[in-house]
């Protein structure tokens, strides 16, 4: 629900940004790398090949780390491609989606 901010009222947090940057340099091997300040806990990544599903296990990234997925068996057109980690600051889950 939408309300208005009180002129000296308190701010409201700012957004979190998601911590990832993909790097499709090569055909079938993005490069997903951790570009936030801080590690992310218990990287999961969740693979919708259109016509069977695959999950990889990366534990933990700290900042700057990078990991190559790896699509050699995906159609690019069909991929969808989830993210799921936790923030150590919040132990909150996070998901961010993407298509190839």
């Amino acid at each position: 629900m939408l309300h208005a901010l009180e002129p000296d009222g308190p701010r409201p947090p700012l957004a979190y940004r998601v911590p990832w940057r993909i790097d499709r340099i090569y055909d079938r091997h993005p490069l997903v790398t951790n570009v936030g300040p801080a590690a992310v806990d218990f990287v999961r990544i969740f693979l919708d090949l259109g016509r069977r599903a695959v999950t990889e296990h990366w534990g933990q990234m700290p900042p700057g780390d990078t990991a190559e997925l790896c699509l050699c068996d995906a159609e690019p057109d069909e991929t969808i491609v989830t993210l799921a980690w936790f923030r150590p600051d919040d132990g909150e889950e996070y998901l961010w989606r993407f298509v190839m």
